[in-house]
């Protein structure tokens, strides 16, 4: 049975820039939701007792799955972002992540910009990411609950950019909702944990 991860830090802790209202329906609602119907749609049947990624990877690309797939994604997704946040977040990036970033952007004022037009760009519900393919890291956006883990990259970083994750606090602001992302809440020696597995894996 799938169950909904305790969030890292108070629900409080990330305010003024995302406040314990929107962590509460974000996080106790919205993510509840998706780990509720996953356990109804894994009760039985051939996906029973199967790791998360493996459904992911398993439904992706079977349109008669598209339910499952969708709560399995958005499980993962809101797992992982809860995760890419800290209280205080923000700040300086390590240095061998900024390497690279810099390395494959250009500078880190590109990369940044890289990764808010992303999320900007991201037409209704979705997610934008940093991604290492295997080869160097890039910048992607997916739709509603799709996920790099279902196209071969291992994520490092994501904003959600579903109306839910910062309607409350931004409303239709969204650009103002991803700079605060990437300047207050970022938990960049996360990041560059993930890129140090990424990289050890590739």
């Amino acid at each position: 049975m799938f169950k909904l991860p305790e969030l890292p830090y108070a629900p409080d802790a990330l305010a003024p820039y995302m406040s314990a209202e929107t962590l509460e329906y974000h996080h106790g609602k919205h993510h509840k939701a998706y780990v509720d119907k996953l356990n109804e749609l894994t009760a039985s049947g051939p996906f029973h007792g199967l790791a998360l990624d493996e459904i992911i990877r398993k439904t992706a690309s079977d349109p008669e799955q598209k339910v499952l797939f969708n709560q399995a994604g958005q499980h993962w997704n809101h797992s992982f972002f809860w995760l890419s946040m800290k209280a205080k977040g923000g700040g300086s990036i390590p240095a061998s992540l900024e390497k690279q970033l810099v390395s494959d952007f250009g500078s880190l004022g590109n990369f940044k910009t890289e990764f808010k037009n992303a999320c900007l760009a991201q037409f209704g519900s979705g997610w934008g990411w940093l991604v290492h393919d295997g080869q160097k890291l890039t910048i992607t956006k997916t739709a509603n609950a799709d996920t790099p883990l279902a196209h071969g990259q291992t994520a490092l970083l994501t904003c959600d950019v579903w109306e839910h994750a910062y309607y409350i606090d931004y409303r239709n602001m969204r650009p103002k909702y991803v700079e605060a992302f990437l300047t207050d809440l970022v938990d960049w020696e996360m990041v560059e944990q993930r890129y140090r597995t990424a990289i050890s894996a590739a």
